[in-house]
């Protein structure tokens, strides 16, 4: 009888340990404990941020407040120079040259190689996640993909007449407007965005907080143009040599039926320091937006269980290379702020290592302890969250077009164009990007290294008639023996 009561009591106490131990495995999946995501975009931001020097007349304290408790990834880059693209990317975890979305169009739900992918926020959903978020997150229907959305308003309000840019596309043009903060959408944002943060969740919450500014029309109150008096603005350093040194191929896709006001308008028109003003306004704007959130989550309850992530979807020329916006394979084209804080990470952490907006899902998969994606292309981050020194192998690859590729490793900028044209910049010695070492028989092995990441397969471009669209074909239209993949019927 003993031996059997041992054997008895024996058999309880395992049976014991697996239902405890059953029910601890079960707990992470509905955790009040498990940490919260404050998803930040600020659309079309460039460098011009304190913290990164872009330009020496930014004033963003709230994002450099934010990079003191985080880690800023100094070198970051998109995935696309454009709007649609860049987010679709990041949110799916695939390349443009992956799903052929390089553009304005299609959208992502209509891309075949993204059948049946589940979106950053549906993965956070489908792990107990309450999911909300406000602005722009998406390129476009952002309610589709979260429990809760709030509007904010978009690109408005707009004057009845423009003014600055009197033709043109009508988002297009900057100045003083409206008067007030509390017309603008990214302050409604940002209030909303606080409301929920001193509101109780029973579940983690996933929150997106999208912002417009500085994205055109470059409108803000008058008081963030008073920041910068326009008779003190700093213009960007332009050579006017410095597209001798290209390819026509590259002038003509970076030139050829886009919507922007062509720089000899803007210098012509006197209106180029107006324009910088008008960008370094709107970034301190949204700026000021963001500390509204930051504000309300520093006194909120989700204060020490939170993971911030903020980004850009690409960067944006305001001269340099002699154009204007978004769509190049230049610094000003592709590099974006990144900053992450999480709970438990260092503060105050930088690496000039490259990474790419696609890196933030799996970062954010490994930070709330959720399942690995092993379809998903890009890296985690978190190893330089830990060790932001560490050896990193993964160069950032952008796109704009298959065939229009650029690799940015920690020193360098390679990039190869469809008609076979490249570039090569050490930005050692060379950050404005202004001498085209390609030709350079000394850079061949460089060149060999980059050109080693260059992507095997692209997906054709899957049709659209949107601006990106046009500058692609008009560009194509140039060259001979263009392989018909290429261009979308």
């Amino acid at each position: 009888m003993p031996t059997e009561f041992r054997r008895t009591c024996f058999l309880r106490c395992v049976l014991l340990f697996c239902m405890l131990f059953t029910a601890v495995d079960v707990l992470p999946a509905q955790a009040a404990d498990r940490p919260n995501v404050l998803l930040i975009s600020i659309d079309d931001l460039n460098d011009w941020v304190g913290c990164l020097g872009g330009h020496p007349q930014a004033i963003t304290p709230n994002i450099d407040r934010l990079a003191s408790l985080g880690t800023l990834f100094e070198n970051a880059h998109c995935q696309s120079p454009v709007c649609n693209p860049s987010r679709a990317s990041m949110m799916t975890g695939r390349y443009p040259h992956s799903t052929g979305i390089y553009f304005l169009s299609p959208d992502l739900k209509q891309a075949p190689a993204l059948k049946g992918v589940k979106t950053m926020p549906e993965v956070f959903a489908a792990n107990g996640y309450e999911t909300m978020a406000t602005g722009k997150l998406f390129h476009s229907g952002d309610r589709r993909f979260f429990d809760r959305y709030q509007p904010s308003g978009g690109f408005g309000p707009t004057p009845a007449e423009k003014i600055s840019q009197p033709h043109g596309h009508p988002l297009w043009d900057w100045g003083a407007y409206p008067e007030e903060d509390d017309l603008m959408p990214d302050m409604k944002a940002a209030r909303w965005a606080a409301d929920q943060l001193s509101a109780q969740h029973e579940k983690p919450f996933f929150m997106g907080v999208g912002f417009y500014r500085p994205h055109v029309p470059m409108y803000a109150p008058q008081k963030w143009f008073d920041l910068h008096p326009l008779a003190d603005i700093q213009l960007p350093l332009v050579r006017d040599n410095d597209r001798d040194d290209l390819s026509q191929y590259a002038v003509d896709l970076t030139n050829l039926k886009h919507v922007s006001p062509t720089h000899d308008w803007v210098t012509k028109a006197g209106q180029w320091k107006h324009a910088v003003q008008a960008y370094l306004a709107s970034v301190s704007f949204a700026d000021h937006c963001l500390g509204i959130v930051l504000d309300a989550l520093q006194s909120s309850d989700y204060a020490d269980n939170t993971i911030v992530v903020l980004f850009s979807d690409h960067g944006f020329h305001l001269g340099e290379k002699q154009r204007w916006a978004k769509r190049s394979l230049w610094e000003d084209g592709t590099r974006v702020p990144i900053i992450i804080s999480a709970p438990g990470s260092k503060p105050n952490q930088r690496t000039d290592q490259p990474v790419e907006l696609i890196d933030l899902f799996p970062t954010l998969l490994e930070l709330a302890n959720l399942p690995t994606d092993h379809s998903q292309e890009g890296q985690s981050l978190v190893p330089l969250l830990v060790n932001p020194n560490q050896e990193w192998r993964h160069p950032a690859v952008t796109s704009f077009g298959i065939g229009n590729i650029a690799i940015r490793s920690t020193r360098y900028r390679f990039i190869q164009y469809l008609d076979g044209s490249r570039e090569l910049y050490d930005h050692d010695t060379d950050p404005h990007e202004w001498n085209n070492l390609a030709t350079n028989p000394e850079y061949a092995s460089i060149i060999a290294q980059h050109a080693r990441h260059l992507p095997p397969n692209q997906q054709p471009v899957l049709p659209g008639k949107s601006t990106g669209h046009q500058a692609y074909e008009a560009a194509n239209t140039n060259m001979t023996n263009i392989p018909s993949t290429t261009i979308d019927e």
